[in-house]
């Protein structure tokens, strides 16, 4: 391994081990001002993202990530064939970056795929491989990978996991549910910024201790992740919505089931709880945004149907 090499694999471990960290944080969503400030790595930072959608740091021999862009021109998604399909810089298969990004398929070195969930909004999946080349259609295919095999294929220059059958079906397994995972994704963060960042019941302004909660679970019919089925609870009012100690009425007023109310605890079942009922939910600005009644009234019956 030359030392540029040597270099290369050691930026990509560091960041992957980056990555890692910040994501127990924040949920595996990242601001576009973190990836820019990037990693502190030899007494430099260096960035996670550039301004286009291949991304080189000037100390790498390869590109470290690839980003997609919200609402962007390119349909950048998993295909039928469960990998992500990712176009090429421009028109010219022989761009440096595309060059690069054969060249990584090549010797099976990993990336970081960060997903746009939202403007300035991105969810980060590594490692991820290419895996095809399809100059016609001017794309490439990606594979997600486990998070705990980073560590066999980022310090090397090529994989000690053989791109054998086993391989494939692993990676194209992740990357189905993958699918999930961003979707999810994408629903907090829309619900979060509906709500400006707090509970909808206590005000709570705390991010890593926001969800984003479903009035109908999205298994059923009408559980679409769209805001207007959604709300923004912190963690303990959201545990208690699932587990109907309380509802929200139609008309947007927090009702405490019964013996809840009359149970005798301490002074957090007092507060959390016990005095929210009978107040009004703090309600997104823009109306498309606000809980839809419907779903509201077929939660609330499930409500005081578990109350009887």
């Amino acid at each position: 391994m030359t030392g540029a090499s040597s270099s290369d694999a050691t930026i990509r471990k560091a960041a992957f081990d980056w990555l890692s960290a910040q994501s127990e944080l924040n949920n595996g969503v990242f601001s576009r001002e973190q990836l820019l400030r990037g990693l502190e790595y030899a007494g430099e930072y260096i960035k996670l993202v550039g301004p286009k959608g291949i991304f080189k740091p000037r100390t790498m021999e390869l590109p470290l990530s690839i980003t997609t862009v919200a609402d962007g021109p390119y349909d950048d998604s998993i295909g039928a064939d469960d990998l992500l399909h990712y176009r090429y810089r421009g028109t010219n298969p022989n761009h440096p970056d595309n060059v690069g990004m054969r060249e990584l398929m090549r010797t099976r070195k990993p990336l970081v795929y960060f997903h746009a969930l939202m403007p300035g909004r991105y969810y980060a999946l590594w490692p991820v491989y290419v895996v095809g080349d399809d100059p016609k259609a001017l794309t490439f295919s990606v594979a997600v990978d486990d998070h705990n095999l980073a560590c066999l294929t980022a310090g090397e220059p090529t994989s000690r996991i053989a791109d054998d059958t086993e391989t494939s079906i692993r990676r194209r397994y992740i990357t189905a549910t993958t699918r999930q995972r961003v979707h999810q994704a994408a629903f907090r963060e829309r619900i979060l910024e509906a709500y400006k960042e707090q509970c909808t019941l206590c005000r709570l302004r705390h991010r890593e201790l926001l969800d984003a909660a479903h009035i109908i679970p999205d298994l059923e019919e009408g559980g679409e992740p769209v805001v207007a089925n959604g709300l923004a609870l912190c963690t303990l009012h959201h545990t208690a919505y699932d587990a109907f100690f309380l509802s929200i009425r139609p008309d947007y007023v927090i009702e405490i089931r019964r013996d809840v109310l009359e149970e005798v605890d301490g002074p957090v079942l007092k507060h959390a709880l016990q005095g929210l009922h009978g107040k009004s939910i703090e309600l997104p600005k823009r109306v498309v945004h606000r809980p839809d009644r419907e779903r509201l009234e077929v939660r609330h019956q499930r409500f005081v149907e578990a109350g009887r």
